[in-house]
């Protein structure tokens, strides 16, 4: 992915908007004189991407300044696909991301904001079910297959009470209304593991390939995880795809996995992620896995895994302190629990934190 000179430009001015607009929201911290493990780390670290992370990146930033009162930590959920642009041009320190960089995209580049020839750090950190919300009056949950889910967002089913949904809902009263699928307008890696289920799951009705820009014109588009969910929220009828921190208030599906209707939460998306292998080709600090979304035993197949992006050696070396310090935040228990806490992510296990960290050990720090 190239970025032109005038992306470039315009980046850098918007997140260096983004961070003077921020820095008094994100004041914050502890008292150093009562806190023991107060750090003398000091400047402003700004980060940018998926908006699905931005629950639990606000917990971080709020936990990681408390024991780091000289930071302020900035972030804009700009989506996926503008963080990975940002990070490539240098505009950010650290972006967050629904997806890995391709390798193909690794070895195009370039990343201006690292030192030339080193790598990249990407750690899936965030890992939390896509709910699939609907809204319909008195109606709180209903089961589905992946044809039927994969239905309702490609316009083959267009009524809420289609056989092929009451046939899985036995006894519930559907109501004779059209549905209105929302997708996502911008680049979304939400979009692109949602897109991904549906290739893996359902292949004889969703045929198009995972990719973070939604295929069809058919639909409501919105933009971002807060536009498709007021959307859904303004519509009786609308259906969606949102990280599942924004699924209180709204009915959510039941996916079939064998015989049984599994619900989403944060210990079925992890049974997904604990048995996924890391994706062959990568650099030692690269930690992208390969999610398999068609499990034999009952786990929640739609899972979201958002990536932290980093340099493993930066052109501003004093980016380097405050990244690994924050990034070794996020990894920990603490922070781990606290993200769970505000977004519904599921923790990451000792074995996945103990191979982050190994790939936050080679950020350089002077």
């Amino acid at each position: 992915m190239k970025i032109t000179r005038i992306s470039r430009i315009a980046a850098l001015s918007a997140v260096a908007a983004l961070a003077l607009a921020g820095c008094a929201s994100n004041e914050g911290g502890g008292d150093s004189s009562t806190d023991p493990e107060m750090s003398d780390l000091s400047g402003e670290l700004v980060g940018s991407g998926a908006s699905s992370q931005e629950v639990g990146v606000q917990a971080w930033a709020a936990g990681f300044q408390t024991v780091n009162e000289g930071v302020t930590v900035t972030y804009d959920p700009s989506g996926s696909g503008a963080g990975r642009e940002s990070f490539q041009a240098g505009a950010v320190g650290f972006a967050g991301s629904d997806r890995a960089f391709s390798a193909e995209e690794i070895a195009e580049g370039p990343f201006d904001g690292c030192v030339e020839g080193t790598g990249i750090i990407e750690i899936p950190s965030y890992i939390s079910p896509i709910a699939v919300i609907f809204n319909l009056e008195g109606i709180e949950s209903l089961n589905m297959d992946a044809a039927t889910i994969a239905g309702l967002f490609a316009g083959t089913i267009t009524n809420w009470n289609d056989p092929a949904i009451a046939a899985l809902n036995e006894g519930v009263d559907l109501p004779d209304l059209a549905v209105t699928p929302v997708h996502r307008a911008d680049d979304s890696g939400t979009t692109e593991n949602f897109t991904d289920y549906l290739f893996q799951a359902a292949p004889d009705v969703w045929t198009e390939e995972p990719d973070g820009v939604w295929p069809f014109a058919t639909g409501e588009a919105a933009q971002g995880t807060s536009g498709v969910v007021s959307a859904v929220e303004a519509g009786q009828g609308a259906v969606t795809y949102a990280d599942a921190s924004r699924a209180e208030g709204f009915g959510t599906v039941a996916v079939q996995i064998g015989d049984e209707f599994v619900e989403f939460s944060p210990e079925a998306a992890a049974a997904i992620v604990d048995a996924s292998p890391v994706a062959e080709g990568r650099t030692a600090g690269d930690l992208a896995i390969e999610l398999d979304r068609t499990p034999d035993e009952a786990a929640y197949p739609i899972v979201l895994v958002s990536y932290m992006i980093a340099c493993e050696e930066y052109v501003d070396a004093a980016t380097a302190p405050l990244v690994k310090g924050f990034l070794e935040y996020v990894i920990s228990p603490e922070g781990q629990d606290e993200a769970a806490a505000a977004a519904g992510s599921a923790p990451i296990s000792d074995t996945q934190r103990e191979n982050m960290q190994a790939a936050l050990d080679l950020i350089v720090v002077e």
